[in-house]
């Protein structure tokens, strides 16, 4: 059968992108043919398109959607023709079909639609790793989350006060500031107005916090390693900025016998128990009420450059869809 998709032939800026009508072939050993009906987007496709990640060329690109099961491999047995699926993260998300490993899949549960499913899973996998596995946050806890008002930093506020912790969300604005405390944020700091470390010295009673995540990079590396107290833990996960520098152990000697981890979601989910477990743990969440995503933008494939540029230069509120 033809489908679109979204195809790579070299790395670079948003415009490498091009939308190209392929054929798809039936479904090989341990697959199944996917209809899809929402695509997520993610900051890790960016580094993928954009060479900081590398790639075997020519690649396909996106990493998580949800759609529907439309054919199956004969050694398939616990999925169906017209089961509501939704994966990630798993090369080849920004298509209209596709083929996947069934082992990927993740049922959507009843009462959760196509496109929050596809907004929350990744995010929300991130979330459940970062705050229950790399780092398990307790309650009363003094947490410092840069990139608040991303699609991950919503979530990791909501999860944050369930959990009992004081969130403190970094983001940029007054608006922002002000939106963030919405969605689990007991204080929120503004990264254009004011000195991030200061501001968690003066909110802690001058102790710092028990751990950063931050997924920024490069800027904010030195604001975070000064916001943490003694024996804290810093949580890299992500680098917008560019890379954090080279960390010496001595740096974390003297800011207070430090520690320091770089985690990626891909290690938490390598195994299908690990991620039926930690998709599990999101959409309960989501049943119980406790995560609301928040879907900021839904766009056309179509216009995936357009979205890429408005991602990357950070105009970007919440989680953003794609259509097929």
């Amino acid at each position: 059968m033809k489908t679109n998709a979204i195809k790579l032939h070299k790395q670079g800026p948003a415009e490498v992108m091009k939308m190209e009508s392929v054929e798809l072939s039936d479904p090989g050993p341990g697959q199944v043919t996917l209809e899809q009906t929402v695509i997520g987007l993610n900051y890790m496709d960016v580094y993928q398109r954009s060479g900081a990640y590398p790639l075997e060329l020519p690649s396909a690109l996106g990493l998580e959607a949800a759609g529907n099961v439309i054919k199956v491999a004969s050694d398939v047995d616990d999925l169906a023709v017209g089961d509501r699926v939704v994966y990630g993260p798993v090369l080849g998300a920004y298509a209209q079909h596709r083929n996947a490993p069934a082992a990927r899949m993740i049922k959507i549960p009843d009462g959760i639609s196509d496109d929050v499913a596809a907004a929350i899973l990744m995010k929300g996998m991130t979330v459940e790793y970062l705050m229950c596995r790399t780092y398990p946050v307790k309650a009363g806890e003094n947490v410092l989350f840069h990139a608040a008002s991303g699609g991950v930093g919503h979530l990791a506020g909501q999860w944050g006060r369930h959990i009992g912790a004081r969130m403190i969300g970094v983001t940029s604005g007054e608006e922002n500031c002000k939106a963030i405390l919405k969605h689990g944020y007991s204080d929120a700091i503004d990264r254009n107005s004011e000195n991030i470390a200061e501001r968690v010295r003066e909110l802690t009673d001058g102790k710092g916090v028990s751990v950063v995540f931050d997924s920024v990079g490069e800027a904010s590396f030195d604001a975070s390693l000064a916001s943490l107290s003694a024996r804290g833990y810093f949580i890299s996960f992500g680098a917008t900025t560019g890379e954090a520098p080279a960390v010496k152990p001595s740096t974390l000697q003297h800011g207070g016998s430090l520690y320091f981890c770089r985690p990626t979601l891909a290690n938490y989910i390598a195994t299908r128990e690990d991620l039926v477990h930690s998709s599990n743990a999101v959409f309960e969440l989501v049943k119980k009420g406790v995560l609301d995503v928040m879907v900021g933008q839904k766009k056309p494939l179509a216009d995936i450059v357009d979205v890429h540029k408005g991602f990357e230069a950070g105009d970007t509120t919440g989680s953003t869809l794609l259509t097929p």
